[in-house]
């Protein structure tokens, strides 16, 4: 009977896996486009739970800090197969896109070292461009979802001019979302958040010791700062500060130009890239974690920084579970949910300014690929990967 019992949870955990994995392989589109492939799959064919069910778990990983549809991905997976199916969603959904991002991070860096052909700086060129056309987008329809009313414009515009005062600063990011988050329990709407019953029950075990990983990685932020540590603490600020994933990560992630992690073509370059991978964009980190100048690079690096970006939000998911409804009744959680959301369109502006549109600086082939590129995208709704890969190729041409 043992064994039996053990086969039959071997078979499910085993489903789990290889279910996240072609999604991982097929899902393009970014985070919404996810969602619809979860649900799909989930809801309508597997039927692994109902309609209520999913809404529950998406409503949950929007409101924690954390790239959505990996939440969502992970919190399937624990329904279906415990912890050990949360681990396989994870992995399965991420792994296609990481090892992707892998590989061209291994040809960019070892192209750049051994004399590199003249085409390769116009296929960077090109990437680049592609990720300043896909940067401008995301402010754009992030600005129209998020800023819908006067205070909420007023907020992403002070956190804009905040962002900008503060880049000499380490680790600033934090500051304009947490004041975004202060300013919008005040001024915007009062009330709790939807607080409806998560679908799944974590033991008390379980919250407490993810409760304490998320506190031992903040505390690795404030470690003596040398490059490894810059490196891990710009990681965990990522991945515990920003909700949504996405493109919202990119603010905290650009601090490794500025900390000479990596240079402001190779992470734009990275940061095209990722967007022609199926699978979650937080495996642009994969990129950064092979490609960056501390000691902790390679395979190592991509290593790590594809399990920390991850990491705090995935804790601090299982640490506040069991109080969830308690936290979302609070009053005035609504509003500084808003207002952190706001502060973040304010904080990606602040990146298309500086270095995304500084850095095009006077190059008119840059120039001419992003300005086609953001045509392509936000007037003929040209996929994105579409629009990554021909700038790419435009930029190695044209540069050849």
């Amino acid at each position: 009977m043992k064994s039996r019992s053990s086969a039959g949870k071997s078979g499910v955990v085993r489903e789990v896996f290889t279910t996240f994995l072609r999604l991982g392989s097929t899902s393009f589109g970014g985070p919404i486009a996810h969602l619809a492939y979860f649900r799909r799959t989930f809801v309508q064919e597997r039927r692994w739970l109902d309609e209520a069910a999913f809404v529950r778990i998406v409503a949950f990983c929007q409101i924690i800090p954390g790239p959505t549809s990996s939440q969502v991905g992970m919190l399937i997976g624990f329904t279906r197969g415990g912890p050990l199916g949360a681990f396989l969603a994870w992995l399965g959904f991420t792994a296609p896109s990481a090892l992707a991002m892998t590989a061209i991070a291994a040809l960019l860096t070892g192209a750049e070292r051994h004399d590199p052909p003249v085409w390769l700086g116009g296929l960077l060129d090109g990437l680049f461009a592609a990720a300043a056309a896909v940067v401008a987008q995301a402010v754009v329809g992030l600005a129209a979802s998020m800023c819908t009313g006067g205070r909420t414009k007023v907020i992403a515009v002070a956190a804009l001019f905040v962002t900008l005062a503060l880049r000499p600063l380490p680790g600033f990011q934090w500051v304009p979302i947490v004041l975004g988050a202060i300013a919008g329990a005040l001024l915007l709407r009062a009330g709790g958040l939807r607080a409806d019953g998560l679908p799944i029950r974590v033991p008390r075990g379980v919250s407490v010791v993810a409760g304490a990983l998320f506190l031992a990685l903040v505390a690795v932020t404030a470690l003596p700062k040398s490059a490894t540590v810059v490196f891990l603490a710009t990681l965990i600020r990522a991945g515990s500060l920003v909700f949504g994933g996405g493109h919202v990560v990119l603010p905290l992630l650009q601090s490794m130009i500025r900390d000479g992690l990596i240079s402001a073509r190779d992470f734009f370059a990275g940061y095209g890239a990722v967007q022609a991978m199926p699978g979650p964009l937080n495996t642009f980190a994969t990129f950064l974690g092979y490609a960056n100048t501390s000691p902790l690079h390679g395979a190592a690096g991509a290593l790590v920084a594809t399990g920390l970006i991850f990491l705090p939000s995935f804790a601090l998911i299982f640490a506040i579970a069991p109080v969830w409804n308690r936290l979302a009744g609070a009053p005035r959680a609504a509003g500084a949910v808003r207002g952190a959301n706001a502060s973040v369109v304010g904080l990606l502006g602040a990146v298309l300014y500086d270095p995304v549109l500084i850095s095009l600086g006077g190059a008119w082939l840059r120039i001419a690929i992003a300005l086609a590129a953001f045509a392509a995208i936000a007037l003929f709704r040209v996929a994105p990967w579409i629009v990554v890969v021909t700038a790419a190729i435009l930029g190695a041409l044209l540069n050849a």
